[in-house]
């Protein structure tokens, strides 16, 4: 088996080298940092440990799940329902029930019944690289309309994506959307939120230890400068090589990054112009967070979404709305994000200046806020979070041949009709691929055709590159009968 550097020590760089030790590799985790965990690393506010960065898991999602079950924590995880605020318009209102969002002043109700059908329609699209083509606000403004667009939406895409919201592709909205629903289909009635007792300060040492156990060695507290290629003396192959900012260097067979793209582009000269092109395309948003330790709750929302423009976050989470209070001696914890672009001028204010902003706009939004009841104040800023998604080529390039006007080619085309430019597939047929109209789309999702005759369509099949396109349909012929005429 091969010698494998993995640049990087989050969560992803260990999983990925707990995977690749378990197949038989041996494995390097080099992280620039003093300690692993990237992101999820812990912090210390008022005396307590905590995560730097809040994080929830979602019943949907298996992988991380899973990996706590392999370190022995299944059994510190915790599960909770919790409510939801949205302050708009000076106020604040809660949206955690559905009587709730039907008393949603600054929506009508035709209005709310478009934004329902828009987030019921997302949760059900079951692959999302067709919405890559297409823009957020084009997308959602056609679902949900003009107006709860501007109210709603756009507000809420800024407040995670800052001006970058206008590259974002409709797929950054659906996958939130679908992490969110994928409990219910699960069989919850609501989305259950969890965490792990201690925070990820329980998790990253599980982890590291375990890697350890197994044999993944560490190199930590010097960053990388290069990665590229070296031809072992007297060996067969290049080699790849990891040059470190003490001047050391290091082989392997192999190296794996996983740093942000732009990180990479600058890490391996030997890329071609065109893949650190590529790499460098890659658009993110940064973070600055506070983190509050105080006497009392604010409002006891998990998450406040927030659309008014002069507060300086983007949203209030409420940690303590989900982890017992006794973890922080009775006193709430509290997070607030503000997601920039990398040209922000926000980035150069100082903890102090930050500070200032944050407690003011707090005072304005709840009445009952002082001051004197922060325990404990810390700022935290990261360049690179997450990438809003990039919008590939709009001009489609539709096989006719195939083409049976379904009218769904934005969203999923079941017959392989329809690409974008630059050798952008828009999708591909599969044994899951579906055509929906519109009554299904608002049931539970079935393999359904059109097809009444088994017999026909399977003939049809046998002429994919003639007129019979329709006997594509007959992976689904077994139930075909099920489905009514049209």
């Amino acid at each position: 088996m091969s010698d494998v550097g993995v640049v990087g020590g989050g969560v992803l760089g260990m999983t990925l080298a707990l995977r690749l030790r378990r197949s038989g590799h041996s494995v390097t985790v080099i992280e620039g940092a003093a300690a692993t965990g990237g992101l999820a690393a812990p912090q210390s506010i008022g005396g307590f440990t905590w995560d730097r960065f809040y994080h929830v898991i979602l019943m949907s999602d298996s992988n991380l799940r899973a990996l706590l079950g392999e370190l022995g924590l299944s059994d510190r995880l915790r599960w909770g329902n919790t409510r939801t605020g949205f302050y708009t318009d000076g106020e604040l209102y809660s949206l955690s029930t559905s009587l709730e969002f039907l008393r949603f002043p600054p929506l009508n109700l035709v209005d709310k019944a478009r934004l329902a059908a828009t987030i019921l329609y997302a949760s059900r699209i079951r692959d999302g690289r067709a919405l890559e083509a297409i823009p957020v606000t084009e997308w959602l403004g056609r679902l949900s309309g003009r107006r709860t667009l501007e109210r709603i939406w756009i507000p809420l895409l800024k407040s995670k994506l800052g001006e970058n919201y206008r590259q974002a592709s409709a797929a950054f909205i659906w996958a939130i959307i679908a992490r969110m629903y994928a409990a219910r289909r699960s069989g919850l009635k609501r989305e259950m939120f969890g965490y792990v007792e201690g925070g990820y300060a329980e998790v990253l040492p599980r982890l590291r230890e375990r890697l350890e156990a197994e044999g993944v060695q560490f190199r930590c507290g010097t960053p990388v400068e290069a990665v590229g290629t070296d031809r072992r003396s007297g060996g067969p192959a290049d080699a790849a090589t990891v040059r470190l900012a003490n001047g050391e260097t290091l082989q392997f067979d192999d190296v794996i990054l996983t740093v942000p793209c732009g990180k990479a582009a600058a890490l391996c000269p030997e890329l071609t112009g065109a893949e650190r092109e590529r790499l460098k395309s890659v658009v993110y948003q940064g973070i600055t967070c506070a983190s509050l330790l105080l006497r009392r709750p604010l409002a006891g929302y998990y998450v406040t979404n927030i659309t008014e423009s002069w507060v300086p976050f983007t949203a209030v989470i409420e940690m303590t709305a989900l982890v017992d209070r006794s973890a922080f001696g009775g006193n709430s914890l509290v997070y607030l994000p503000r997601y920039l672009t990398q040209d922000d001028p926000f980035w150069q204010r100082s903890d102090a200046e930050v500070k200032e902003g944050f407690l003011a706009a707090l005072e304005r939004m709840y009445p009952h806020f002082r001051r004197e009841d922060v325990l404990g104040f810390e700022v935290s800023r990261v360049r690179e979070v997450l990438a809003p998604g990039e919008r590939y080529a709009r001009i489609y390039e539709i096989n006719m041949a195939r083409c049976i006007f379904c009218g769904y080619c934005e969203i999923a085309c079941p017959f392989d009709a329809i690409t974008l430019g630059n050798d952008y597939e828009l999708s591909e047929i599969s044994r899951d691929a579906l055509v929906y109209t519109k009554s299904m789309l608002l049931e539970p999702p079935v393999r359904r055709t059109p097809a009444e005759d088994p017999e026909e369509y399977d003939r049809g099949a046998q002429e994919l590159e003639g007129p019979g396109v329709l006997g594509m349909y007959r992976i689904y012929a077994d139930n075909s009968r099920d489905v009514p005429k049209s």
